[in-house]
């Protein structure tokens, strides 16, 4: 049994453009043609590939065509990047879909990856996520590589360590005067309202089961954007742990205050896919590098 790449490379625009005629308009062919093209693999692998909702989605084994379309597509780019010449084969830019937790987004990701799009033809698709759950973009073929707190290689995968990003519990002396007149223990903060960045975020209450305080429902704000959550901290909504890139000046000139209780350390490594793609291996040592400059030391060296 044999994947035709012109297929598998049909579904893949299928995927990422959501709907059949999003394909066909990046393919330039009918949306009928690109209807053909799907079945037409789906036959040949005797698998349905496509989920045909709004928008459409990869089952199982689409996924798997998806991730193959995705790989080969960036191991042609590196051969033609490797003959060299001005042609437009060679000269037309990679596009590497990477996840990254928000965190990171908003501090030194960006930055190296405009330093990484300086020397190599290359564009990037960002999908944004919280750092748990990153890697499972990475399992479903939607990313080639990915920031994420899971240390144990996902399948196929290299992974390497980053560091650490450092969070302190803070708020404004105005909320803790109201919320926490006697001081931030673990009976105030189990009653006092918090900002969380959705709700799937569970660092604020991972630092509630570290100081011994409830967390069993907590009156919480959502806030799920990195600058507007500490923006919402630092307007006393609610308290909130920072990372010290978000909270140092206003800790130093006392528009915050630090509730006590432990730093939340949470290691960040990055994981790609193991195909040998130079491309991909540049990209890695330059968010390494830089990775390795902004965060805390890793418990363990870089290897990988």
């Amino acid at each position: 049994m044999q994947i035709p790449l012109d297929l598998a490379r049909t579904l893949a625009a299928v995927i990422d453009g959501g709907t059949f005629d999003a394909a066909a308009a990046e393919l330039r062919v009918t949306p009928s043609a690109v209807s053909q093209r799907v079945k037409q693999l789906e036959q040949r692998l005797g698998r349905v590939l496509v989920v045909r909702s709004k928008p459409v989605r990869a089952t199982e084994a689409g996924a798997a065509v998806v991730r193959l379309a995705r790989q080969l597509a960036l191991l042609e780019h590196d051969a033609l990047a490797a003959f060299g010449g001005d042609d437009a084969a060679s000269a037309r830019p990679a596009t590497v879909p990477l996840a990254v937790n928000a965190d990171s987004l908003a501090t030194w990701f960006l930055p190296a990856l405009a330093r990484i799009a300086e020397a190599h033809a290359v564009v990037f698709d960002l999908h944004r996520d919280d750092q748990d759950f990153t890697a499972g973009l990475l399992e479903s073929g939607a990313v080639m590589g990915a920031v994420t707190s899971q240390a144990t290689p996902v399948a196929g995968c290299l992974v390497r360590p980053l560091g650490v990003m450092r969070y302190t519990a803070v708020a404004t002396p105005a909320w803790v005067a109201r919320w926490c007149p006697g001081g931030a223990d673990a009976a105030a903060l189990a009653a006092a309202p918090r900002v969380d960045f959705d709700r799937r975020d569970d660092l604020q209450g991972e630092y509630l089961r570290l100081v011994g305080a409830d967390v069993a429902d907590p009156p919480r704000h959502f806030v799920p954007a990195s600058n507007d959550f500490a923006t919402a901290i630092k307007l006393g909504l609610g308290w909130g742990l920072l990372p010290g890139f978000q909270s140092d000046a206003e800790l130093a000139d006392g528009r915050l205050v630090a509730l006590g209780g432990p730093p939340v350390d949470v290691p960040l490594h990055w994981q790609q896919w193991n195909l040998g793609s130079p491309l991909l291996d540049a990209i890695a040592d330059g968010l390494i590098r830089d990775a390795r400059r902004a965060l805390e030391p890793s418990a363990r060296p870089v290897t990988g």
